[in-house]
């Protein structure tokens, strides 16, 4: 290692990241919950030209509740994910009535970058926003709302796609209204339908799918922070959290426009989101998700463990299964995924109960031989 390296290492450790060596599988980096900063959460990476990559996340300085004052700031690393900077730097500022947060980041086909997240300002105003870069993160335009229409709308980090096609695809929740009071705990539904907004100039203009879908169940989730995917095949897998024992999912055939009738999937977990990628240059599904299958001991109810596991049949079954973290008392969920050229980056909430089940963010990188390697 040389001289920049440690002190880069040691710079992490006093910030309160930590650097753990393990064949294949470390965690490099973990954000620290503190009094000044109380919850660090909900991220999502991109690589810059330079090969730098960016993660961007929510830094909590108001509390640690959803609805607490957030930023949203920017850690760096130079060498593929091992190690990153020790202070991170503030990228867009709160201006919301409660806060900004939940981060999802693009590289275009256009080349331009592309970074989303929600303006929180009541529990009658939830939307998303996207704003462009044309210089490398230096600078970001004015932001834009992603759809016309009012209401809390949720789109998770790390959510937003680009088709082969060029498309833009923005997976939401929408959480209907109860009552007119902006700040009344009774006012917000929990129980989501799930839509896709749609953009074909890369997000100058926004429509909605033709197809909604909710939840035919006694139900009081609904169908929560969605995902999507687009499959080797050019069809799109879109999946949901519920309180079914499982994740629910349906398909398009046709760019989003319309998609089937959302039923159960193989995915078994609790009321926790899954995130889902395709395997750069394969058709392998990979999903990050709190596993309640029964093929690992878990805490009824607890987001614990965290599974990364693969899929060749599209998302219909996922038999090959590694374990991320088993930690009992852990609560880990809202995973980014990103691919460097022979390794995976996850940045996850990896709480517990002694600092807060959402307060800790945590990176984590394994080499993809490690991945498909047969499991133990």
């Amino acid at each position: 290692m040389n001289y920049f390296r440690c002190l880069v290492t040691l710079g992490l450790a006093l910030a309160g990241g930590i650097l753990m060596a393990a064949p294949g599988n470390s965690i490099v980096l973990n954000l620290e919950p503190n009094a000044a900063t109380p919850r660090n959460s909900e991220g999502a990476f991109v690589t810059l030209k330079s090969g730098r990559i960016l993660l961007l996340y929510t830094q909590f300085y108001g509390g640690s509740g959803d609805d607490s004052p957030a930023r949203i700031v920017q850690v760096h690393s130079d060498d593929a994910g091992r190690t990153w900077s020790a202070e991170p730097v503030t990228v867009v500022e709160n201006n919301a009535g409660n806060n900004v947060m939940s981060v999802s980041l693009l590289r275009l086909q256009s080349g331009r970058l592309a970074l989303f997240y929600l303006v929180k300002n009541s529990e009658l105003d939830c939307r998303a926003v996207m704003r462009i870069s044309r210089n490398e993160a230096e600078s970001w335009s004015e932001p834009k709302p992603v759809g016309e229409a009012p209401g809390y709308f949720v789109l998770n980090n790390d959510r937003v796609i680009q088709l082969q096609s060029g498309r833009l695809i923005a997976p939401v929740a929408y959480h209907r209204s109860r009552t007119s009071e902006p700040r009344s705990p009774r006012t917000f539904d929990p129980r989501a339908i799930t839509l896709w907004f749609l953009s074909d100039d890369e997000g100058t203009t926004w429509r909605e799918a033709d197809d909604w879908w909710a939840l035919g169940a006694a139900t009081r989730t609904g169908l929560q922070e969605p995902g999507v995917v687009e499959l080797a095949d050019g069809h799109l897998f879109s999946w949901m959290r519920t309180d079914q024992g499982a994740q629910f999912g349906c398909v398009s055939t046709n760019g989003g426009k319309n998609w089937s009738a959302v039923a159960k999937t193989s995915l078994l977990s609790p009321v926790s989101p899954a995130s889902i990628k395709r395997l750069p240059n394969s058709a392998a599904l990979l999903a990050v998700f709190n596993d309640h299958s029964g093929q690992f001991s878990f805490p009824p109810r607890k987001r614990t463990p965290l599974v990364a596991a693969l899929s060749t049949d599209n998302g219909k079954t996922w038999p090959r299964r590694r374990v991320l973290e088993d930690d009992p008392d852990g609560w880990y969920c809202y995973t980014a995924i990103h691919f460097t050229d022979d390794a995976v980056l996850l940045a996850y909430s990896a709480g517990d109960s002694k600092v807060g089940g959402l307060n800790r963010l945590r990176v984590r990188r394994f080499d993809r031989a490690w991945l498909e390697s047969p499991s133990p």
